[in-house]
This record gives structure tokens, C-alpha cells and sequence, in this order.
């Protein structure tokens, strides 16, 4: 599998509940031999880290990340106007978008019902990891 720039996208400021959910996702991309241009998103002092930034060096740190990266892959369980923002802005780029969340989750249907996102719900890390490298093969092949 060729490597890859992936732009992880999670919640920080709408709740930190999924930093282990985030920390294994970017483990396994990394593992994968993949780069996390947003590892800060796993990072269980990004929101202390982030007082020291303005919020348009925060918009420009993540703009600039999606500019770079080849896919995007957000957890979505967690309502995030930000991780909405990057979906979009991913979409929007042309670049291949999975979005995973868990069976109770209340994801919006505006992910739920967009036809340009991969979107799967996961039940276990297990699980999970088996969903990412199928994106990420996948991404590989085009």
C-alpha cells in the first residue's frame, strides 16, 4: 500500500470523550506506515496547546492540513460544527472522506445522507481498525 498524508478529524472543542477512539485511530494510520498531518486531534493536551494559538491559526494550521492530504478520516460521533467544517472542506477538494462513528451516536443526517462520504459505524476498536485499512486500501488503489 503506497503511502499516504491522512488528515485525522475529531472533536476537541465540542468534547473529549473519544481522545482514546482518536489515539487509536492515528496509532493505526501511523502503523499503517501512513503520516497524520492532524495528529494534534490525538493529543491529550491539544486543547492547553491551543490556548497559546488564535482561532485563524487554528483554522489555518487545519486548512492547510486538508491542503496536503491525500483522504480525510473523522470519527463523528461527537457533534463538532469543526469536524463538519473539515468534512466539508475535504469533500469539497475532491478528496476521498470516511466518516465512522458508534451504533448509539446521533449523527447528523447531513453526513449520514451525503452520497460523497464513506460513512460506517463501528462496534469495537476491532471493528474499527478493519474499516480504516479497507479505506485506506482502497484510497491506495486510485
Amino acid at each position: 500500500m503506497k503511502t499516504m498524508k491522512v488528515f485525522l478529524s475529531g472533536s476537541i472543542r465540542g468534547g473529549r470523550q473519544l481522545l482514546p477512539t482518536y489515539r487509536s485511530l492515528c496509532d493505526r494510520l501511523e502503523g499503517m506506515g501512513h503520516e497524520v498531518v492532524s495528529a494534534h486531534v490525538a493529543d491529550a493536551q491539544v486543547e492547553e496547546k491551543e490556548l497559546e494559538m488564535s482561532e485563524l491559526q487554528i483554522f489555518e494550521r487545519d486548512m492547510g492540513g486538508i491542503r496536503i492530504c491525500d483522504c480525510l478520516v473523522a470519527e463523528v460521533s461527537v457533534a463538532s460544527t469543526g469536524v463538519g467544517y473539515e468534512v466539508c472542506s475535504a469533500i469539497a477538494r475532491g478528496l476521498p472522506v470516511l466518516c465512522v462513528h458508534t451504533p448509539a451516536a446521533p449523527v447528523s443526517a447531513m453526513i449520514l445522507g451525503n452520497p460523497y462520504i464513506d460513512i460506517r459505524e463501528y462496534a469495537d476498536m476491532e471493528e474499527l481498525g478493519t474499516i480504516v485499512r479497507g479505506f485506506m486500501e482502497r484510497v491506495a488503489e486510485v
